[in-house]
């Protein structure tokens, strides 16, 4: 697969031109650089992202936290009174969980959601390792979950007290995962790599 398509080297967009675009094309924005998605993940991508997602949504069913997946915009203003046709990143997590409540709208998230979770893929790996990652870290993600399909691996990066990415905790497919941001939550990885 190609690497993410980039829709212009110079001009920057909104979310104003973001919302005028196709329904049938996939675009994320990042600091008003427009990038066009694959338009479906491939079945293991699938598998993994509803697996995870599952697990997730029965632990916080009942809780004030919320699990979302993609497409499921997450508007992230330079400012909160940033209004929204003037926001310039606008992603599509696969995962994201949100625990803020005041943060969902009829249109998805605005601001940064506590933790998210993008599984890797040949059109995505560089985008998700690079300048997702910074991204995240800068509008302050929590937890910020990378996913490898093929190796059976899970990367989880935490915030420390200064605000950024410690060193990656590792897990492969025969772990499970404390998630002690949603509380006595424990993912298990056998389930998700059940293949």
């Amino acid at each position: 697969m190609a690497a993410m398509a980039k829709l212009s080297e110079n001009e920057l967009f909104t979310y104003a031109d973001y919302l005028s675009w196709p329904d049938g094309e996939r675009w994320e924005l990042i600091d008003g650089e427009a990038y066009m998605m694959s338009p479906a993940p491939s079945r293991r991508h699938q598998e993994l992202s509803m697996e995870l997602g599952i697990q997730f949504a029965n632990f916080l069913k009942g809780k004030s936290c919320k699990v979302y997946f993609a497409p499921f915009d997450v508007r992230l203003p330079q400012h909160a009174d940033q209004p929204d046709d003037e926001i310039e990143t606008v992603v599509q997590p696969d995962i994201v969980v949100v625990c803020d409540r005041s943060k969902l709208d009829d249109k998805g998230c605005k601001g940064a959601p506590d933790l998210v979770i993008e599984i890797l893929s040949p059109s995505t790996s560089k985008m998700d390792l690079q300048d997702k990652f910074i991204l995240y870290q800068r509008v302050g993600v929590k937890e910020y979950w990378l996913v490898h399909p093929s190796d059976k691996t899970v990367m989880v990066f935490r915030r420390n007290e200064l605000g950024e990415y410690g060193r990656a905790d590792m897990y492969a497919s025969d772990d499970k995962v404390s998630v002690p941001l949603l509380g006595e939550l424990i993912i298990d990885l056998k389930d998700v790599f059940w293949e």
